[in-house]
């Protein structure tokens, strides 16, 4: 989701949400908290706190209708007929990749009025998750207990392999083996994908991010933040089982709410070794690394018309990232959520006597910890490949490491390389999407100019990489002689990424590509640097399973894992919130809308677009529509990735979509909150009435008619 946040109230608001977290912490767990595996749902405590009684019926048919975006989002099937709705800023990179110099789709919009209209995207996958399998046991069996870190890393590897290629080999199905509670259970999931995705609908970007960075992180809100993708299969519309309908009734203040969506990332379950080195060294280091991109991109963007189309995903992204960390490092430095964390640690090491005992899992953990933050940096800037940003990099290094890791058994292989992964890595990297060669220097000059400064111009990994050229020199002789791309403008230019691909270790080694060069040049230090980073994760892994093996026998079903980017389900009522003094409804409607661009004079970031500033009028003369909802805010415990997660009442049809959380939910990385903390979604009511009264799309329209008169949703049992 958009982490965004406005300077003014951001202080305030946090202190306040970080003394209800703390005095709930202190207590007992919120009654809304929790992101929930479909296999493990709190159905007692939901029926007894929400008087709604989920059924395995009402379950399986929202689990089949949810689905995963591979840029990092969430959204849902809403038609028989493939139609996806998700959030505009979720399906915006591949809009973006959709758009060039003469059709600006992220500004302008987009609506497809036929089938045969609607625009193929480049690389965008979609899955549905269709099952959950516990494979714990066949993990832990694979690991003997007196292995060594790498020993155990290799045994854990391979037979994760293994799990994955047998499940694909049996169902055809994306089979992904997640780990949860840290390393305590492991799931197979098997997921249908969808890789010829095509645009239907998006608005202009102006309304989807009304108010932008002012705005952004507040309630209310006033965002059309939606945009509507089609799944084929065949070339034909996909024809699927399960979709969710709108509602008959809308939300009201009050009502219960449920989530279906793909949260990314926590560190709720993390030891305070974990959370101090994430407050000390590894969010510092990320906001240094995104502010610097930030204002390198920002920099290009104001070149012109066409730097500033060609940048503003990538600059939404790095404000994103940058936000979204600076909201969580605010939380870890204060006093107050450290104190209770270590308190709640200290009660659970009575269990394991005394921690600095070399047995004892915390001390395991400490000391792991340690020595992933000694290569923290050095790692970042090779493996992480803040020293190489270019997109013709990291398609050299794809290619490199594909051939060479293709050559080893599927087990023994770098994970996003094994036969299971095949698929998804192919997309990725043979995308059509075009690449701008003046963006890429400007971004590749910049980060070798880290990676010199960082480490030291003497270093002998830096002199071999620049090869006694400038890092601006360096970089335009890089782009300039690189094939592996397709590059805007040059149609006639040679791409050979599937030719290298295809050909092996033998055409890889023949080849003279600049870019490949240059990635042969730091494959062996940033591979054992990884090789570093993944015997110490084994370790912490090893130690976490101790420690919730103990969690589960103090605290049985209550417990719930750490986001991990796979489907969860959660649940909160709509509620408005009180704070800064000032007391705001759960709903916002057209006519907030309206009121607010009158306020702010139509000033960007507050000016409506062109289509809006005319049906204005009429829409004002409106009482029905300038009363129509269009965004509102629940408890449901929510994080990024979450973006465009279907928001569903009682009887699983669609009420919403989530966008965003409120300045509240910056917390909620390490701390639920649902006295302050908000989820944001866009209300369903308000996408049929833009649609039709500002988008005139009937056909769009008809569609979601005709999917609700043959949907089969199940009801819950009240």
């Amino acid at each position: 989701m958009y982490t965004r946040m406005s300077s003014r109230t951001w202080r305030a608001g946090l202190a306040g949400c970080l003394a209800w977290a703390l005095a709930l912490a202190g207590r007992r767990a919120a009654a809304d908290e929790g992101m929930w595996p479909f296999n493990a749902p709190p159905v007692d405590r939901i029926a007894r706190d929400h008087g709604v009684r989920i059924t395995a019926g009402w379950l399986d048919h929202l689990q089949r209708s949810s689905v995963r975006f591979n840029t990092g989002g969430s959204g849902a099937f809403v038609s028989a007929t493939g139609l996806v709705l998700t959030n505009h800023h979720v399906g915006a990179d591949a809009i973006h990749k959709l758009g060039d110099a003469e059709h600006d789709y992220l500004r302008d919009g987009f609506a497809a009025p036929t089938a045969a209209a609607e625009l193929q995207c480049h690389d965008l996958e979609l899955n549905v998750l269709v099952s959950i399998e516990d494979v714990t046991a066949r993990v832990r069996r694979a690991v003997p207990e007196e292995a060594t870190p790498d020993e155990a890393f290799e045994a854990r590897r391979a037979v994760l392999a293994e799990i994955e290629r047998e499940s694909l080999a049996a169902t055809g199905l994306r089979s992904d083996v997640v780990t949860l509670y840290q390393g305590g259970a492991y799931h197979l999931h098997r997921s249908k994908r969808y890789t010829d995705v095509r645009l239907v609908f998006a608005p202009e970007q102006q309304i989807a991010f009304y108010g932008g960075d002012p705005d952004n992180f507040e309630f209310p809100r006033y965002d059309l933040d939606v945009c509507f993708f089609r799944a084929y299969e065949d070339g034909r519309p996909a024809r699927v089982d399960r979709h969710l309908v709108w509602a008959d009734v809308g939300v009201r203040e009050g009502d219960t709410v449920f989530v279906s969506g793909h949260p990314g990332h926590t560190d709720r379950g993390a030891t305070i070794a974990e959370l101090v080195s994430l407050r000390d060294r590894r969010l510092p280091l990320d906001l240094r690394l995104l502010t610097r991109r930030e204002a390198v991109i920002r920099a290009y963007a104001l070149r012109g018309p066409e730097e500033k189309r060609q940048a503003t995903q990538d600059l939404r992204g790095v404000e994103n990232g940058r936000k979204a960390r600076g909201g969580v490092l605010a939380g870890l430095l204060d006093p107050r959520i450290m104190e209770t964390r270590r308190r709640a640690e200290a009660e659970l090491r009575q269990g394991f006597g005394e921690p600095s005992e070399p047995a004892a899992p915390f001390a395991r953990i400490e000391r792991a910890q340690a020595a992933l933050d000694a290569t923290l940096e050095r790692e970042r800037l090779l493996e992480g490949e803040a020293a190489f940003d270019s997109e013709y990099f990291r398609n050299a290094r794809t290619i490199l490491r594909a051939v060479t890791e293709r050559a080893k058994p599927s087990g023994q292989r770098l994970r996003e390389y094994r036969d299971s992964n095949r698929g998804p890595l192919e997309l990725r990297l043979l995308s059509e999407k075009r690449i701008h060669d003046a963006f890429e220097i400007v971004k590749l000059t910049d980060s070798l100019t880290l990676l010199a400064t960082s480490l030291g111009g003497d270093d002998p990994l830096v002199t071999a990489v620049l090869a006694g050229r400038s890092p601006a020199d360096r970089a335009a002789t890089l782009v300039a002689g690189t094939e592996l791309g397709r590059r805007a403008g040059m149609p006639t230019r040679p791409d050979r990424r599937r030719e290298l691909y295809d050909g092996g270790e033998e055409a890889v080694n023949a080849s003279s590509d600049p870019m490949l060069g240059l990635a042969r040049l730091v494959d062996a230090e940033a591979r054992r640097l990884r090789a570093l980073a993944e015997s110490a994760d084994e370790e912490q892994k090893q130690a976490h399973a101790e420690i919730v093996r103990a969690r589960h026998a103090r605290e049985g079903a209550a417990m719930y894992p750490d986001a991990t980017f796979t489907l969860r389900l959660a649940v909160g009522s709509v509620r408005g919130v009180r704070a800064e003094g000032r007391e705001c409804g759960a709903i916002t409607t057209f006519g907030g809308l309206f009121a607010r661009a009158v306020e702010k004079q139509n000033v960007p970031p507050f000016d409506l677009p062109p289509r809006w500033r005319a049906a204005g009028e009429a829409l004002r003369g409106d009482a029905e529509f300038m009363a129509t909802p269009l965004n509102f805010a629940s408890t449901a415990d929510i994080i990024g990735g979450n973006s465009g997660s279907p928001v569903v009442n009682a009887a699983g049809q669609l009420v919403g979509v989530i966008f965003d959380g409120n300045i509240h939910s910056l917390v909620l990385d390490v701390a639920y909150d649902d006295v302050l903390a908000r989820a944001v979604a866009v209300d369903a009511r308000g996408i049929r009435a833009a649609l039709s009264r500002v988008y005139g799309a009937r056909w769009l329209l008809d569609e979601l008619a005709a999917a609700g008169e043959r949907s089969g949703a199940l009801d819950s049992e009240r």
